[in-house]
């Protein structure tokens, strides 16, 4: 047999040799406190209602999403962030529901609050795509465009109602130029600096976030590639991370995690603040699928997608699978 170089000395599957083996030298852990479980809360149901495109999610009722909150925090999850899911008769223009102190993004913001406390880090979507007719995330002008500007003016609103309500973090979501900073100087004109804004970095303009749309029944018309970023584009990204940093930005997150990896572990490197990923409806919903056909080992596919987001160097991942992974980590 010809050798080459330091083989046989050299033989790194003497590291894979046993389960034992494999988890002491392992470069990346996966823990249930890196996962924050999303959940929707649907206005008026008193039973949870499926998602078909996103099997085995709901359509909270306010109690399920109490029950939801306790079983995360009993798993280990560190946060929950909820959306809010209007009746469609309280959908307008100017997305009026999301700033009502008593809509149902604030209310089931003050019922988890009720149910667990500060055991959970309870955080909020701060966005006005649930609560618009049209479905943007944002006011339109005359032209049908999102007005930016205008928007921040909601946002502040919608951040101040929020934390009233006693959330945790709020997570403004639009890619609105000027989201953070505004948040942040709307939170502290109320006296609310102890809120945290996990700023939506880099939030691409994605195909897979399809069966969301059915998750927030969604009024969408068109779509959302003049304010949301181009998938071709990682530098633009670094641009954002920038911005945010400077508008007081507590954390960071890149959205959707699994096709922007790259874009994740450039943003990771770059800060010293903490990083999310989002793994967004699409990712689940391909995973399902393919379980389902029978076509990939669904659990083990689960903690292969977390384990490469976790190592690609999100510090927090947003999952919806975050209760059922951390029971599963914790099994061991």
């Amino acid at each position: 047999m010809t050798v080459y170089g330091s083989f046989p000395g050299s033989r790194p599957r003497r590291l894979r040799t046993t389960p034992a083996m494999r988890r002491m030298v392992a470069e990346t852990r996966l823990h249930p406190a890196d996962l924050i479980l999303p959940a929707f809360v649907r206005e008026g149901v008193s039973e949870p209602v499926p998602i078909g495109a996103m099997p085995g999610v709901v359509q909270h009722s306010l109690d399920t999403l109490r029950k939801a909150a306790v079983e995360a925090r009993e798993a280990g999850v560190s946060g929950i962030m909820l959306f809010g899911v209007p009746e469609d008769a309280k959908k307008d223009a100017a997305g009026t529901a999301g700033t009502d102190p008593d809509g149902i993004l604030q209310v089931a913001v003050r019922a988890v609050k009720e149910e667990v406390g500060d055991d959970l880090v309870v955080m909020s979507d701060l966005c006005l795509d649930e609560y618009t007719d049209h479905g943007h995330c944002g006011v339109l002008d005359a032209d049908g465009r999102v007005d930016n500007d205008a928007t921040l003016e909601r946002y502040a609103e919608m951040a101040q109602v929020q934390a009233d309500a006693g959330v945790h973090v709020v997570g403004p979501s639009g890619m609105m130029d000027g989201q953070v900073g505004v948040v942040r100087d709307a939170l502290d004109t109320i006296g609310k600096e102890d809120v945290a804004i996990l700023a939506y970095t880099a939030k691409y303009s994605s195909a897979f976030y399809g069966p969301f749309r059915e998750a927030v029944a969604s009024s969408l018309k068109g779509d959302r590639t003049s304010y949301q970023q181009d998938p071709a584009n990682l530098r633009e990204s670094l641009r954002e991370l920038a911005l945010d940093l400077e508008e007081g930005a507590d954390m960071v997150m890149v959205k959707p995690a699994g096709p922007y990896l790259d874009v994740l572990a450039k943003v990771a490197e770059s800060v010293d603040v903490p990083v999310a990923a989002y793994q967004i409806s699409g990712e689940y919903a391909m995973v399902e699928a393919a379980a389902e056909k029978g076509w990939i080992e669904r659990d083990k596919a689960i903690l292969e997608t977390l384990t490469g987001i976790r190592r690609a160097g999100a510090k927090m991942i947003l999952t919806y699978w975050a209760t059922e992974a951390a029971q599963k980590l914790a099994r061991g």
